[in-house]
């Protein structure tokens, strides 16, 4: 939609709505997904976005020719029907990329994966018995019960090790004690890691962790379009659109008009006008919080005070151009080191060459994890570049001197705290938006939920499957590692297929 429209709120009902577009909020990863799906099966679909590009968090950011992504992302998938997705969208540009990543560490580089000789002589023989003694104190008395993260990591790689490798960098991302972030958390993003994978990975010849299973935070190889994942959302825009799909961009979701039992028309603001929507269906892949705040008739007000206590955490990449060939040979860096803010570094040119305009130089993302209005977050462009350059220099990867260029962008709510109180609210939220029979909530936001990008894209395809009369449970997607990865793929098979 080219032109703004005002149209007028009438009483609705299912039987005027029925005919009406399915309403999909969000154009990230999974909303961009979820019109692809309706719009491939020619449902009708109205795809509503508040930023002027898709992508949201995993877009691709140009700048002078310069591409660079809001965070490093890696298309990694055990799910079929998702690596289908990506490989259809793009074919040959989607490159098979070896990782290579390190942890910044006491002034030391630790190669992640752990490499055994690496790691020895980093750390010596001596704080490698101490880590070794934790650990073996940790299983004979561990910590019951597991209520934040602190207590989950310290049980299961011991309390040194937790200190070492995790404490300083998760801190970094939530801008709290991990004593406050829940152990849901922890049992979400580093499932299926324990310190005795860890060294079995470490350990095991090459050509055969090839053929075992691998923890997702190890593995050695990936997918990334050629020219970042922008590439691959603008493939899916293009989908769309050419399968009679509508997408407005720069439009901001205001209102979700409901009879209590149905959602029956969004409005959303866009130019100078507000455009009102009827609905048959919507998928809601935007924060959840806003979801509930944007209710019409206002939700009960518990459920909006659940809802408020949904907190996300905020994130801002400063982009270096620097005037040199080759600085590392890392796609990331971890830096778990507390006397500079920046939180990782990622070298986009080893991510996919095409990032980079000229070869003579390097384009760096010096990550920061801050909190929208805090001192990191309204601090001018040009001092976070400074700010950047800095501390570039004082972890030794660059010279301040090469930098000739910068760019900052801010992206708010991110990343879905797990913090205290966090299960209580969602548990209040997520009952109370049951009662919505055409409503569903998929991806990360949508579900204030650490999915990866992987699970985001199949929550909404299984959204997609309900409208179209199947039955799924959404929440089940990144519970389970079986269900999700290794048996997934065999379910979807015997269901019905349009």
């Amino acid at each position: 939609m080219n032109e703004s429209k005002i149209m007028p709120i009438k009483p609705m009902n299912k039987t005027n709505t029925q005919n009406a577009p399915c309403i999909v909020l969000g154009a990230g990863p999974a909303g961009l997904t979820a019109a692809y799906e309706l719009s491939r099966r020619r449902v009708p679909a109205v795809l509503l976005e508040q930023d002027c590009q898709v992508g949201g968090l995993a877009r691709t950011v140009e700048y002078k020719g310069y591409r660079f992504d809001i965070g490093g992302h890696r298309f990694f998938t055990k799910m079929e029907i998702v690596r289908g997705l990506w490989q259809t969208m793009l074919g040959d540009d989607l490159l098979v990329r070896p990782r290579m990543s390190r942890i910044f560490y006491r002034g030391k580089f630790f190669d992640y994966p752990l490499k055994p000789i690496n790691a020895l002589r980093n750390m010596g023989i001596a704080e490698s018995l101490a880590i070794l003694f934790s650990y073996l104190r940790s299983k004979i008395a561990p910590i019951r019960p597991e209520v934040s993260f602190a207590d989950w990591v310290s049980n299961r790689f011991g309390r040194r090790l937790y200190r070492t490798f995790f404490q300083t960098y998760t801190e970094k991302v939530w801008g709290m004690p991990c004593q406050s972030i829940g152990a849901q958390w922890a049992a979400q993003r580093v499932r299926g890691l324990s310190l005795g994978s860890a060294l079995l990975n470490m350990l095991l010849p090459k050509w055969l962790k090839t053929n075992t299973k691998q923890i997702r935070t190890l593995i050695d190889a990936f997918y990334y379009p050629r020219l970042g994942p922008g590439m691959m959302w603008e493939a899916f825009r293009e989908a769309i659109t050419s399968q009679g799909g509508t997408i407005c961009l720069e439009s901001r979701v205001t209102r979700l008009v409901h009879d209590g039992e149905r959602i029956v028309a969004v409005e959303s603001e866009q130019g100078s006008g507000m455009v009102f929507w009827p609905a048959s269906q919507v998928i809601s892949t935007i924060p959840l919080r806003h979801l509930v705040q944007a209710l019409q008739p206002p939700a009960p007000p518990e459920v909006l005070a659940a809802a408020a206590r949904l907190h996300y955490r905020d994130f801002l990449t400063v982009a270096l151009i620097i005037d040199t060939a080759d600085l590392f040979p890392d796609n990331w860096i971890y830096v778990h080191d507390d006397n500079v803010r920046v939180g990782r570094i990622q070298n986009f040119k080893n991510w996919s060459p095409a990032m980079v305009p000229d070869a003579a130089r390097t384009c760096l993302g010096m990550e920061y994890f801050c909190t929208a209005g805090d001192d990191l977050w309204r601090m001018a462009d040009q001092e976070l570049i400074a700010l950047a350059t800095g501390e570039l220099a004082a972890i030794g990867l660059g010279e301040p001197d090469r930098v000739i260029d910068g760019k900052v962008v801010r992206m708010p709510k991110a990343y879905p705290v797990y913090d205290e109180g966090y299960p209580e609210a969602f548990d209040i939220v997520r009952a109370y938006l049951k009662r919505f029979a055409n409503l569903q909530v998929a991806g990360r936001n949508g579900m204030h939920r650490y999915n990866n990008m992987d699970h985001s894209m199949l929550t909404a395809i299984l959204a997609v499957r309900n409208i179209c009369g199947e039955r799924h449970d959404l929440w089940s997607i990144n519970t389970d590692e079986e269900y999700h990865e290794e048996g997934w793929d065999m379910e979807i098979s015997s269901q019905a297929r349009l």
